[in-house]
């Protein structure tokens, strides 16, 4: 289990020279979309489950539901976001000819912050994020979900939040997405930061 100050600290070290998180024909998203919450979303993530399940079946720690299409209520991009939760992430032989059979595309590798992978699928579209057992990031998912939808004042306020930032972008709803990795870390710590005042 990581330490709290590892919960309770950001990292995002940068991308060692010579590295891309991105693995060779993947890039970042160049289309934003944020729509009202939906119950299929949690439909969707259980039809997933049982597909990676399904695949990976003992190799599979954990699977959780993450980010804001886990919050009933909370306006979302209309993605499935899942933790799924490996031994050694590292470790790609053992999880990820599995997930290719069912689907899974890798997208992103970034074994210098805790291993972190990310894999697509679509229909119903999907990334799944791949972390160690011993990650603060799978503790920080949890901490956020559950305190988001324990409080809607917040949710409220993380919602309006996420549209203030993309107006100040320049950036509406339904349009091409142009900023960077960078700038979106700095939004979320902001955003993060100025949720911790409400307590």
């Amino acid at each position: 289990m990581p330490y709290r100050n590892d919960i309770t600290t950001f990292h995002e070290p940068p991308v060692p020279e010579g590295q891309s998180p991105y693995v060779p024909g993947a890039g970042p998203s160049q289309h934003l979309e944020i729509v009202g919450w939906s119950d299929a979303w949690r439909e969707h993530f259980q039809l997933l489950v049982e597909r990676i399940q399904g695949a990976l079946g003992w190799h599979a720690l954990a699977i959780e539901h993450v980010g804001s299409t886990e919050v009933r209520g909370l306006p979302a991009k209309p993605i499935i976001d899942i933790a799924l939760i490996v031994a050694d992430p590292n470790d790609e032989s053992s999880y990820v000819p599995e997930l290719e059979r069912v689907g899974f595309e890798l997208r992103v590798r970034e074994p210098w912050w805790f291993g972190h992978r990310v894999r697509r699928r679509l229909e119903p579209t999907c990334h799944l994020h791949v972390f160690g057992y011993d990650s603060p990031e799978v503790v920080k998912h949890r901490i956020s979900r559950g305190w988001l939808s324990a409080n809607p004042s917040v949710r409220d306020f993380y919602a309006h939040t996420g549209r203030e930032a993309a107006a100040r972008l320049e950036m509406p709803v339904n349009t091409p997405w142009s900023t960077t990795l960078e700038r979106k870390g700095s939004q979320r710590r902001s955003t993060i930061e100025r949720l911790s005042q409400w307590g």
